[in-house]
């Protein structure tokens, strides 16, 4: 397993279905309307950013927190572990905790 450096966090997106059906009956597949922020778990975290004073940053999630992230635009931060969809994401981009 992948373990994040820094503020980095690894995210397995939440499998959901992304199909919608307008009131006239057309299918729209999930390609149609691009959402800019997806669900998912937090498999793993880095031990933070450093401080300009050398400490480390606390981080604001823990592993097994469900969350909504910012997909990255860029396909260098996704991976694939089997049929498991994983995104490496700063901890910025995590928009906040799914209670």
């Amino acid at each position: 397993m992948l373990q994040p450096l820094s503020n980095h966090v690894l995210v397995e997106l939440t499998a959901e279905d992304n199909t919608k059906t307008t009131k006239s009956g057309i299918v729209l597949p999930d390609t149609a309307e691009k959402k800019k922020q997806s669900k998912g778990t937090v498999i793993a975290i880095g031990p933070g950013k450093l401080s300009d004073g050398g400490s480390r940053l606390p981080m604001s999630v823990k592993v097994g927190d469900k969350v909504l992230f910012k997909e990255p635009w860029s396909d260098d931060n996704k991976m694939e572990d089997g049929e498991k969809k994983l995104f490496l994401v700063e901890e910025d981009d995590i928009l906040g905790i799914i209670n």
